[in-house]
Parts: C-alpha cells; sequence; structure tokens
C-alpha cells in the first residue's frame, strides 16, 4: 500500500516533478502569472539553478543553448501574452534545431478563459505549428501525468520543444497526488536487416558521401560514427551548423553544408553514387535550396538514418530508410565490418584536399581582415572552447576558417535566427564554466539580445563577446544588392559605442580597428576576469570572403 501523497500547491507538484526529472538549471523572466511556481522554487533553490534573463527571447535562447549543450530538456519559465510571444522565437529554434526544450507559461485564471482577459492567447493554437507538443495543464492533480509526458515527447523520437501553459489559479490549488518516476529516453534502433542493407549499399559505392546533423547526438554517439567512417573510409561533411559532429581537422573531413560551403563540396554531393544521411533532415541550406538532391527520389542512392519515423520520406523517398537513434545507429555502425568495395580511388582525399583548399584565406578590403582573426582564434582556443553565433554574414567566415574539433563546441541556430549568440554563450559559460566560451554576433544581431550581457554580469559568466560592426543589416544588405543593385533601402543602422556600453554594464570592453590590434585586445579581454567585449569595425565593402559588396552590385548590374 502506498503512503498517502502530501498536500501540496500546483506550484510545488511541478518542481517537485522538475527535480524527479533532473532538472539542475532554469531560465527565466518572472510573471505574475506564474508566481506560484517562484515561490516553490525558492524552497528548491539549493536543487534548482534559477537564472533570471532580461527579455524572454533571452531566457527561451539559454534554455534552447543548454538543452543542446546538455542534450537534456531546456527549462524556460515566461509569462503569459507578451512574454509567451517574445520566447516564441527560442521556440522555433529548439524545433529546427531538434533540440530538447519546455517552456512553461503562465496563464490566465481558468475562470476568466475565453474572454481576452489581460494577456489572454489560446497557447495551443499559437504554438501548434512551433512545438512537437502543445498542453495546457487545468486540473493541478494532471501535472505528475503531463509533465511526464512533456518531458518525454521533448526528448524521445526526434528532440524538440514542447510548450506547457499554467492557469494562474491552477498554480496555487492545493491538491494531493502521488508523482511520477523520472522520465527515461527511448530509442529506436536499426534493425539487423537494415545494418546489412546498408553494408550492401556501402560494398557497391563508388563515391560514397557520409553527412551528419540533427538532434540526439552525444560523444558517445560521435566517436563511434568516426570509428565508422575511418574503418570505411568514408568522407564525412556536416550539415547547416552541425561541424562539431567531427573533427574538422581529420582528413576524412570534407567540410560544412552551410552558407559558406564550396562550391566543389556542392558538387561532390551531386556527384556522389551513395548519401548516407545520419540525423540530417537535408534542409533548404544543407541541400543548397533543395538543389542537389532531386525531389522525391535522387538520382544517389539515399540512406537515411533519423530518429524521427515522420522524417523519413518526408521530402525524399529514401532507398534505405532506417529508424533510429543516434547513439544506437553509431555504436551499430562502428562495429560494422570492413568491405571490399569498388571505391575511387582517393575519393575520400580529395574531398578533404578541396576543404583544406577553403581554408587558405582570402583578403577583405578595409584594414580588418576576418578571415586572419578567425585563424588567429583557430590557433589560439583550446580544443573544447565553445563557440556560439546568431544569424548574418559575418558568421560565414567564423563557419568557412574555424576548425571545430570536439563534440558541442558549436552552438548556433540552424534557423538563421539573430540575436541567438549572446545568451547562448551566457547559458554555456553558465553551463561549462571552466571551458573559454566566445560569442559572435553582428553589429544588427546583437542588439537583438545585447542585454543579457547584464545577466552575463549578474552571474558571472565570463564570455568574451565579439561584435563584428559593419554598420548595416549585412545579410540583407548582400540580398539587395543582387537583386536591386543600388537601390538600399531598410538596411542601415546607427550603432553606438559596443565598448563603452559593455564597460557601462560592468564589462571589460575593447574596440578594434586593424587586424593586428585584435590579438592583444582578446588576450586583455580573456584575462579581465569578468565577462568582455571586444568590437571589430569592418569595412562595410566585406561582405562576404568570397565577393565585396561593389563586385556584387556590379556583377547584378552587369546582368541586368
Amino acid at each position: 500500500m502506498q503512503p498517502s501523497a502530501p498536500h501540496r500547491t500546483g506550484g510545488q507538484v511541478l518542481v517537485d516533478a522538475l527535480r524527479i526529472h533532473g532538472v539542475e538549471r532554469a531560465f527565466c523572466v518572472p510573471g505574475e502569472s506564474y508566481l506560484a511556481v517562484l515561490d516553490a522554487l525558492y524552497d528548491a533553490r539549493e536543487a534548482i539553478d534559477l537564472v533570471v534573463c532580461r527579455q524572454e527571447g533571452g531566457a527561451a535562447y539559454m534554455a534552447e543553448a543548454y538543452g543542446k549543450l546538455t542534450g537534456k530538456p531546456g527549462i524556460c519559465f515566461v509569462t503569459r501574452g507578451p512574454g509567451a510571444t517574445n520566447a516564441s522565437v527560442g521556440v522555433h529554434t529548439a524545433f529546427q534545431d531538434s533540440t530538447p526544450m519546455i517552456l512553461f507559461i503562465g496563464q490566465v485564471a481558468r475562470d476568466q478563459r475565453d474572454r481576452e482577459a489581460f494577456q489572454e492567447i489560446d497557447f495551443r493554437a499559437m504554438y501548434a505549428p512551433l512545438a512537437k507538443w502543445v498542453v495546457q495543464i487545468d486540473d493541478a492533480r494532471r501535472i505528475p501525468e503531463l509533465l511526464s509526458q512533456a518531458f518525454h515527447r521533448a526528448l524521445n523520437g526526434r528532440p524538440g520543444p514542447v510548450v506547457v501553459a499554467l492557469p494562474e489559479d491552477m498554480l496555487t490549488e492545493v491538491v494531493e497526488v502521488a508523482d511520477a518516476g523520472p522520465v527515461r529516453v527511448i530509442e529506436p534502433h536499426a534493425s539487423a536487416a537494415d545494418m546489412q542493407a546498408l553494408r550492401h549499399l556501402l560494398d557497391r559505392a563508388e563515391r560514397p558521401l557520409m553527412i551528419l546533423g540533427g538532434g540526439g547526438w552525444n560523444a558517445r554517439a560521435v566517436a563511434d560514427i568516426r570509428r565508422f567512417a575511418e574503418r570505411h573510409d568514408l568522407p564525412v561533411a556536416a550539415s547547416f551548423r552541425c561541424q562539431d559532429l567531427f573533427d574538422n581537422t581529420h582528413p576524412n573531413y570534407a567540410g560544412d553544408l552551410g552558407f559558406a560551403a564550396g562550391p566543389k563540396l556542392i558538387q561532390a554531393v551531386k556527384d556522389a553514387d551513395l548519401l548516407l544521411v545520419v540525423g540530417s533532415r537535408l534542409g533548404e541550406v544543407s541541400t543548397s535550396g533543395y538543389s542537389t538532391l532531386d525531389i522525391p527520389v535522387p538520382r544517389q542512392a539515399l540512406v537515411h538514418v533519423h530518429p524521427g519515423i515522420e522524417e523519413l520520406g518526408r521530402v525524399y523517398q529514401p532507398t534505405l530508410g532506417i529508424n533510429s537513434g543516434m547513439t544506437a545507429f553509431a555504436a551499430l555502425a562502428a562495429e560494422m565490418p570492413e568491405i571490399d568495395g569498388k571505391r575511387s580511388p582517393d575519393w575520400t582525399g580529395a574531398l578533404n584536399c578541396n576543404y583544406r583548399d577553403n581554408l587558405v584565406l582570402t583578403t577583405s578590403p578595409g584594414p580588418v581582415q576576418m578571415a586572419e582573426i578567425i585563424a588567429w582564434l583557430r590557433e589560439r582556443l583550446p580544443t573544447d572552447a565553445i563557440l556560439t553565433n546568431g544569424a548574418g554574414n559575418y558568421a560565414v567566415w567564423l563557419q568557412r576558417f574555424y576548425q571545430f574539433r570536439t563534440f558541442r563546441t558549436q552552438l548556433g541556430p540552424t534557423n538563421g535566427s539573430m540575436g541567438y549568440g549572446v545568451p547562448a554563450a551566457v547559458a554555456a559559460k553558465l553551463t561549462c564554466p571552466d571551458r573559454i566560451v566566445v560569442a559572435f554576433s553582428g553589429d544588427g544581431c546583437f542588439l537583438m539580445n545585447g542585454q543579457e550581457i547584464a545577466t552575463a554580469a549578474s552571474y558571472g559568466a565570463n564570455v568574451i563577446f565579439i561584435v563584428v560592426n559593419n554598420g548595416m543589416y549585412g545579410t540583407i544588405r548582400m540580398h539587395q544588392e543582387r537583386h536591386y543593385p543600388g537601390r538600399v533601402s531598410g538596411t542601415d543602422l546607427h550603432n553606438p559605442d559596443f565598448a563603452a556600453l559593455a564597460r557601462a554594464h560592468g564589462l571589460h570592453g575593447e574596440t578594434v580597428e586593424r587586424t593586428e590590434d585584435f590579438a592583444p585586445a582578446f588576450e586583455r579581454s580573456a584575462a579581465a576576469g569578468r565577462p568582455a567585449l571586444i568590437e571589430v569595425r569592418i569595412d562595410p565593402e566585406a561582405i562576404t570572403p568570397r565577393q565585396s559588396l561593389s563586385q556584387i552590385r556590379r556583377e547584378a548590374q552587369g546582368k541586368g
């Protein structure tokens, strides 16, 4: 006979459930709609570290980055209405990045629902296309059941975000209910027939290419997939912003299929006679706008390994679809016996050579050379340093010229979301305080969530923030010049002195206007003993590593 459950408020039941499911940190912006949860978190403050952020978008990004970094659901609490809408950007990021995350939203009281009460939103309708599952808990006695489901949904299959709405009167309701047990990850496995079919396809392939991406990876899976690639001499490419799934200095590495992809790698995807895609969805960026594979039936043989059954055959009909988690598949692949094969001579070596050719530094207009700065960081930073970035052309230099060598050293949004780099870096430094964390932002990107440097200062998260300032929304300006050359509209920016802004928040601040000034500025920042910001002022003409802004304009005008 089970002992009777204690009488608790809904807020206390919820926080007890978080502890049972292993939650150690949560991110929030406080709101009156979930005061009962905040009160319960006070009693759990020794077990759950509550990080108070400055805007809900930043809090949601931090939770997403935490989920990506640890593989555990990132937890975020926000209030109803404006808080929930601000937080939606992090949920969208988690969805497209396959990151486990749970967003808790305070909601209007149950007796006020459907009256358009203060800050009322129907969260089931709002978040339905952005999350794996949306639920509103109207009975505090169902909190253990529904939170168990939330954690299982966030982690199992294709990982992703879950949204839980919490009516404020439900959280103050006193109930008697038993707790559920902790979440268990249930991972699909490839069958023996699947692995035999894969072996047969590999044996016949002359030009195979493995592409890694998606969520659900851990250090063991990364090590196992490396053993598999080495045993069968497979060239390995990373999908967009998943470069840390394979050592970029390894002789089998072929490069990343992002915006910085070399043209020879894109051609290699087209020329391959077997694509082994593990974890990646083969989205728009990684397929160059869905141009490298025919839809729905690719001309290449396609083996698609994915933890979400709904993803197999969604866009591309695979020759062999394998519904498996990354850890389970990689372990089986690592033990696959060597094959004789019909491999084209030095296919893997040629792709690696093309990748290394793409590392050759390029010269851009102006006194600051971003390629040289990234190359210096490549040599200076330890292999476990974590680099974060948001969206913008500045990130192309990072993704082309930096080499990620170990798992979970890259945190970037595959949905191309601006404002991600700063909050992601704060979450990373709080989670891994002994590792160097460097955040990259453009000037437009930084000011979307730059206020979270205040959170870094509050919690002693000694991140080095790098702001690449070219005085414009650079990516949009690039597209503008390609399609409407010379007709500049809506892309110019007037910026503050970013280093002075950082100092106002208590950070160490530096300004770099020449390449040779960057290294000493970085070393002073690293030695500052507090968060630091380096503003790097670059020539607006330096828009990409391959072309200047004027070259793009002239090329577009020549086509007109």
